[in-house]
């Protein structure tokens, strides 16, 4: 399909509506519907089923339990060295590098505000002015748990409205701002480096995020809405832990202030990961 008429298409459908109706679709039990849906998911995308915990596709109760399904638990070691930052999430990177003067590199000349992405937050925005940042784009066939890059505590948790563009190398060159326009959830942290944050980036299509200590997070009512975790008991994760999950997926964007982690040198755009793996370590 042509680009131009692929992204006008996007602009034009009732995104939400759409995204909406996926997702009961995704949540129904009929088993006759569901698992039509599953098989030709699995077929259409070759999606692996032997690292799964329950290998047999139809087993789940419903297609987000199969989209979201739990993998063995020595299929995505972590990597043990305590300098390392590792890959949030299995999939490809989409940019990784630099913020530069607070702006984030999206594709083909494409670049993002920091500020605009956090949700307007100016003073967590400060922080990363010129920190580092990773993108990682889930693929549909890909696992669709999203784990901690690095050690931390949760301080809060926003949900910003947006769009819900589809998530690919397609829209990435041709929506402008595209990260910070789609519907997302932002997870601060500390961390032993300071600040961190883990930005859960919705797509068309994608019914819901899930975080582990709030469960569905989006949708909520169409506003900015800042959670705060400042009280005992504080929500502390290790390196891997999980963090949220994708009902259909996306994207997650890490950053960390300037100076901080340097990524691998051998990692480029389209780069391949796995959860677990070091995408860098601490500078």
């Amino acid at each position: 399909m042509n680009r131009s008429l692929f992204i006008a298409l996007q602009r034009l459908a009732p995104q939400h509506l759409i995204s909406r109706a996926a997702g009961l679709l995704a949540g129904t039990t009929n088993a006759t519907v569901k698992n039509l849906f599953v098989r030709w998911f699995v077929e259409r995308y070759q999606v692996d089923m032997s690292q799964a915990l329950e290998e047999d596709p139809t087993a789940y109760p419903n297609f987000n339990a199969f989209f979201t399904r739990a993998l063995k638990p020595d299929a995505r070691p972590i990597d043990s060295d305590p300098a390392s930052v590792i890959s949030p999430a299995d999939g490809a990177v989409s940019q990784l590098g630099r913020i530069e003067s607070g702006r984030v590199f999206q594709a083909k000349g494409q670049t993002f505000s920091v500020l605009e992405l956090l949700g307007g937050d100016a003073d967590a925005a400060a922080a990363y002015a010129n920190g580092h940042f990773i993108t990682v784009y889930l693929s549909p066939r890909d696992y669709h748990r999203v784990h901690m890059p690095y050690a931390g505590t949760l301080t809060k948790m926003t949900y910003v409205p947006g769009d819900l563009f589809s998530v690919n190398t397609v829209t990435a060159e041709e929506v402008p701002r595209l990260f910070a326009r789609n519907e997302r959830v932002v997870c601060h942290f500390t961390t032993d480096l300071g600040p961190m944050v883990v930005v859960l980036v919705g797509a068309m299509i994608v019914a819901s995020i899930e975080t582990s200590w709030a469960g569905v997070v989006a949708p909520v009512q169409r506003r900015v809405a800042t959670t705060h975790y400042t009280d005992v008991p504080t929500v502390h994760m290790a390196k891997g832990d999980e963090l949220g999950r994708f009902l259909l997926g996306s994207t997650a964007i890490v950053l960390f202030p300037e100076g901080k982690v340097d990524w691998d040198s051998e990692l480029i755009a389209t780069s391949p990961v796995q959860m677990g793996q070091a995408i860098g370590k601490r500078a």
